[in-house]
């Protein structure tokens, strides 16, 4: 099921997704195309904006370890 999130003053849309789900700029095409006219509303979303987040998994938090010795 989608969420809906609302913006706080002074947030951006990555910023927004990020903070709220984890979820890197790779997602921007997936939140826009369920928020029609988003992008629209500029770089700076309005404080209270209701932004639909689409069922996405999240960015993954797993990352590679690099010994010296491998």
């Amino acid at each position: 099921m989608a969420d809906i999130i609302h913006a706080r003053a002074d947030d951006t849309l990555d910023g927004l997704i990020w903070r709220e789900r984890r979820l890197d700029a790779a997602n921007l095409p997936a939140v826009l195309a369920v928020n029609p006219g988003l992008a629209a509303l500029g770089a700076i979303l309005p404080d209270g904006t209701a932004v639909t987040l689409p069922d996405t998994a999240p960015a993954s938090t797993v990352r590679d370890i690099i010994q010296l010795w491998d």
